[in-house]
């Protein structure tokens, strides 16, 4: 049997830890990657949101695309309490991926 395939939530910010963008995807490790290379011309390249700050994993994807949602609603306040209840020091956490 296959393992069961993950979806993760994560929240990407920049040294400064001043700018948060918050995304879906089924591979953390390659999609923080990406990010880390500047991969595109998009948000993340431009800001240079290259530190993965906090993360959350799902079984399914409609559960991750709908808490995604949920978290870019929320307040910019809301979003660095999520990351200070599970990442205080705001470490980057792809060193642990």
């Amino acid at each position: 049997m296959a393992p069961k395939q993950q979806y993760y939530v994560y929240v990407m910010t920049n040294r400064w830890n001043r700018v948060l963008y918050t995304g879906v995807t089924n591979n953390l490790a390659r999609r923080t990657d990406e990010h880390r290379l500047d991969f595109g011309e998009g948000f993340t390249a431009r800001y240079k949101a290259r530190k993965l700050v906090y993360f959350e994993c799902y079984d399914e994807s409609a559960k991750a695309i709908d808490r995604e949602k949920q978290i870019k609603a929320g307040s910019r306040s809301k979003k660095l309490e999520l990351i200070r209840g599970a990442n205080p020091g705001w470490r980057d956490l792809a060193d642990d991926l």
